[in-house]
């Protein structure tokens, strides 16, 4: 089986990633490149890990989209949005190259945009399965997982986090209530950028 992980800099996504690779699955990183958000450690971080696990490595443009959803939209939503923006990206590159699904390190209540609701809300947008391998797991599983796979020392090195994160995100928010806030996005544009800037990296 094939899929798409949504590869950060990050413990989670890596661990994730590590977890399939175990059960045989073969596996495309994507990347969210969410300069001028994060820094170029980011990147670079993201690279050694997707050459650690030595699987190719695809990176989409998604800065723009972040100043868009601030501009336009609930700032509450702001996670909420963003995470929808990615995973059409990651749906359109799954489809490109034939992925069966899409991997990510989401895990319950790691971060306030991954609560049931907002997981549902996410879900909803996105017509390829996603698969959260972590989803039950603990920090201390995780990060005992990520020293196993030899990925922990990679990512936690230093890095910018994303800077755009609002001081209160939705917790549960509907999906009729982020509807109406898409509909204020120039949401075609936005994804069109996203897709046509995909550039296989490595």
């Amino acid at each position: 089986m094939k899929a798409i992980i949504m590869l950060s800099g990050g413990i989670d996504s890596p661990t994730a990633a590590h977890m399939l690779q175990q059960q045989g699955w073969d596996l495309v990183g994507l990347h969210m490149d969410n300069r001028p958000f994060t820094d170029d450690r980011e990147i670079d971080k993201t690279r050694a890990l997707a050459k650690h696990l030595g699987i190719p490595l695809w990176m989409a443009p998604h800065g723009d989209s972040q100043v868009k959803i601030a501009r336009n939209a609930d700032r509450h939503l702001q996670c909420l949005l963003c995470r929808r923006m990615m995973y059409r990206t990651a749906a359109a590159l799954a489809k490109q190259i034939g992925a069966d699904a899409i991997i990510n390190g989401e895990s319950l209540g790691q971060v306030a945009s991954q609560t049931l609701p907002n997981l549902a809300v996410i879900d909803e947008v996105c017509d390829v399965p996603i698969l959260r391998p972590l989803i039950g797991h603990d920090k201390v599983e995780i990060e005992r997982v990520a020293r196993q796979a030899g990925t922990f020392d990679i990512s936690t090195l230093p890095s910018l986090c994303c800077t755009i994160v609002p001081e209160k995100p939705a917790t549960a928010a509907s999906l009729p209530r982020v509807e109406r806030w898409e509909a204020q996005l120039p949401l075609e544009e936005m994804v069109g950028d996203s897709v046509d800037g995909l550039v296989q990296v490595m």
